[in-house]
């Protein structure tokens, strides 16, 4: 008789309950925290045992919770200090570690800071140039020094239902800013559980995956696209110097790099489903 298989997810967020849903098909049991009571009641309503966590203190009964865990992810961004996981459950992953036959910590593309549009890869040194990147750069550091089986995925700008650029077209939000040479790399959420899988299916600890499609692309062509599949008439282009544009927004634009996706093929095998952007957007108008 196989082990049970069971996976603990610190942040149940978009990404990993993508994760969770499709593992949970597969027989797995699945645990999970998230910051609030009425997100509990629907995890547990599809199959996941819920915990709280907010970061800003340990989970209740962590030693109930993570008892016979084989797989851990954690999603969870770091808060301006540190890690919150392992700043309150550090001892207690740490402990796990026998058992453990698998554990993922999803970072960001944004550890490589700004390439002026140049290809990096895993093997480019990472430099990140906002605080954000940097405190995700730490937090990586911190999860591979810390003594259990963990793999890193650097996740580019992510999609999918209910959170793609149709959504804005649809909402008369979409706005099309043109900076000339910038371009973003972007993922289906349905091909970033892929590559978790597929690295759950060969471990290899200590390893970095960038998690992106084969295409990087020009935003403002991605927004056009959506509302031509919509029929909606796009929105102006508007000069990157005019756009109104929030902070967070504009930090973005700050930084221009094409990431490349080798590994996850080469290592781990993977078929993106979504190899660009035009056939995720296809699918996800026609209801996928």
């Amino acid at each position: 008789m196989s082990h049970r298989r069971v996976l603990f997810c610190f942040g149940l967020g978009y990404c990993a309950r993508q994760l969770a849903l499709e593992l949970l098909a597969d027989g797995w049991e699945v645990r999970g925290t998230c910051r609030d009571g009425p997100k509990m009641d629907e995890l547990a309503r599809g199959g996941v045992r819920p915990l709280q966590f907010t970061g800003d203190a340990p989970m209740d009964d962590p030693n109930a919770a993570l008892a016979g865990v084989t797989h851990l992810l954690s999603s969870v961004p770091p808060d301006g200090t540190t890690d919150p996981v392992l700043r309150h459950h550090g001892r207690d992953i740490a402990r796990l570690a026998q058992g453990l036959a698998w554990a993922g910590y999803l970072s960001t593309t944004g550890v490589y800071g700004d390439r002026d549009g140049d290809w990096v890869d895993e093997a480019s040194e990472p430099r990140p140039g906002t605080a954000r990147g940097r405190d995700r750069l730490a937090a990586e550091r911190a999860w591979l020094a810390h003594g259990v089986p963990v793999h890193v995925f650097r996740l580019a700008g992510i999609y999918g239902p209910g959170r793609s650029p149709l959504e804005a077209a649809r909402a008369g939000r979409a706005h099309r800013v043109h900076k000339p040479g910038q371009v973003f790399s972007r993922v289906h959420v349905a091909d970033v559980a892929r590559v978790l899988r597929a690295s759950m299916a060969r471990p290899d600890p200590g390893a970095v995956y960038n998690v992106c499609d084969d295409t990087p692309a020009p935003p403002q062509e991605v927004t056009a696209y959506a509302c031509r599949l919509l029929d909606i008439a796009p929105p102006p282009e508007i000069p990157f110097d005019e756009a109104d544009l929030s902070d967070m927004a504009r930090s973005f634009y700050a930084e221009c790099k094409r990431v490349s996706n080798r590994r996850i093929k080469e290592e781990l095998g993977v078929h993106l489903a979504y190899p660009n952007y035009r056939e995720g957007l296809r699918a996800l108008a026609a209801g996928g």
